[in-house]
């Protein structure tokens, strides 16, 4: 069967079955998380992007074949039964979506403004990724609380705009020790596919 080697590893398979998963991106780390919640057995899943796929994005992201197409869509087509909403996140339409209807809330988005109010308001259901990009090296991958990151100058500037607006409460997040790469918009996919992966072990690990 589909899940049985999955049911050798998690005892409480049946729990995954049932978890609810929101994955707000689902560019080069949230579609990896995505393909790693599908093909470990959870059922319900929603993904939220308003991108479309263009050709720089093939060399990282899972559908990116389909140049010009809405991302969110596409990815609906390959996972079936997954939700798709087509929305860009903003602070604002952040505080209306239904966290929950959510067990758990993957955070795989970059722009900073978005990304504190869906800390804010998923907290405490979300796990964050932090910078995936100008990175080689996936074994310098690491998980802690948003508060112990190093290096990182991304998770550096979350941690610096929850400070100021007075938030300090602990959440897990997926980062790099790796040094970023001086360079314009580099990314590799063996470091952008394992933060998503390591995104979903996160969620799963419980279950064993």
């Amino acid at each position: 069967m589909r899940f049985d080697r999955c049911r050798k590893l998690f005892s409480k398979f049946d729990e995954i079955e049932r978890l609810k998963v929101l994955i707000c991106g689902v560019g080069g780390v949230g579609g990896y998380a995505l393909d790693c919640l599908y093909r470990s057995g959870v059922k319900n899943i929603t993904i939220i992007d308003f991108d479309t796929f263009d050709k720089t994005n093939q060399n990282r992201q899972i559908g990116s074949e389909h140049v010009g197409e809405n991302k969110v869509k596409v990815l609906s087509n390959i996972y079936k039964g997954i939700t798709p909403i087509n929305m860009k996140l903003t602070p604002s339409n952040i505080k209306i979506l239904e966290f929950h209807n959510f067990d758990i809330v993957i955070d795989a988005i970059d722009d900073i403004d978005a990304k504190i109010a869906l800390i804010q308001e998923a907290y405490p259901k979300i796990i964050s990724s932090m910078g995936a990009a100008k990175r080689i090296d996936p074994t310098k991958i690491r998980v802690d609380s948003i508060w112990n990151t190093q290096v990182d100058p991304f998770a550096k500037k979350i941690r610096d705009r929850l400070k100021k607006i007075g938030f300090d409460k602990d959440f897990k997040v997926v980062y790099s020790i790796e040094k970023p790469i001086n360079c314009d918009m580099g990314s590799f996919i063996g470091v952008t596919g394992t933060f998503g992966f390591t995104l979903c072990s996160e969620v799963l690990k419980k279950y064993v």
